[in-house]
């Protein structure tokens, strides 16, 4: 396993984190490249829980960033100081994040991934931890519509919030007991969806993700 990128994402990153936060790391790394020709291909993901580490093989994580799931996105979006390894091809990663950007996946996964937090917030399962719980899925419920909204405006992720102590206080609304409040703002980010008009294109650039992703099998060849 040759690491790429790495970095600290979720709570800390957002400048959400309390005292009691996990921290989560996430990143990219490629196998060597005769190991797919083999009777047993590498595994496409390593996830750990203490610590929270998820790594994706660099084929993996292409797909998904390519899909717009927000966790892969933001990898490539990080603050400086949130990362921790930057090799020669994960910087090479972060200079072509854009192409991985298509208007409707962008729309499709931050709406889906916060109607996501909403529906746990609906079911009973969000009893099992209590207000604390819900006031986390609520958090990260206006989190995914301002960042989906922020990025799919101007085509710019933003990570580090603005303001968020408005998003701790809506959490703390919602867990206690103003659903409605979480319900009108995802009807709202579907609003602004429908109206924005984006920078974004409606295909990602998959020729040049495929030109990094076959630099990197190349460089992981046997010399």
């Amino acid at each position: 396993m040759h690491l790429l990128l790495s970095g600290i994402v979720g709570s800390v990153a957002y400048g959400l984190a309390g005292p009691d936060s996990d921290v989560d790391r996430i990143g990219v790394f490629a196998a060597p490249t005769v190991a797919f020709h083999g009777l047993h291909p590498p595994r496409e993901s390593v996830v750990t829980t203490e610590p929270d580490v998820t790594l994706h093989e660099c084929a993996k994580y292409a797909r998904l960033a390519l899909s717009g799931n927000p966790t892969a996105t933001e990898l490539m979006w990080l603050p400086e100081e949130c990362y921790e390894t930057r090799t020669e091809f994960g910087e090479r990663l972060i200079g072509i994040r854009t192409a991985f950007l298509s208007a409707p996946r962008v729309r499709d996964a931050y709406l889906g991934y916060a109607s996501q937090q909403f529906r746990k917030l609906t079911t009973r399962d969000s009893t099992v931890g209590g207000r604390r719980r819900s006031a986390k899925h609520a958090r990260h419920l206006a989190r995914l519509l301002h960042q989906g909204r922020v990025l799919y405006a101007t085509g710019v992720l933003e990570i580090r919030l603005a303001d968020p102590e408005w998003f701790r206080a809506f959490g703390e609304r919602v867990a206690g007991g103003a659903l409605a409040e979480a319900e009108e703002l995802v009807a709202a980010a579907e609003r602004d969806f429908a109206r924005i008009r984006t920078p974004l294109p409606e295909r990602p650039d998959e020729e040049t993700v495929e030109r990094w992703l076959l630099d990197v099998r190349a460089a992981h060849l046997p010399r």
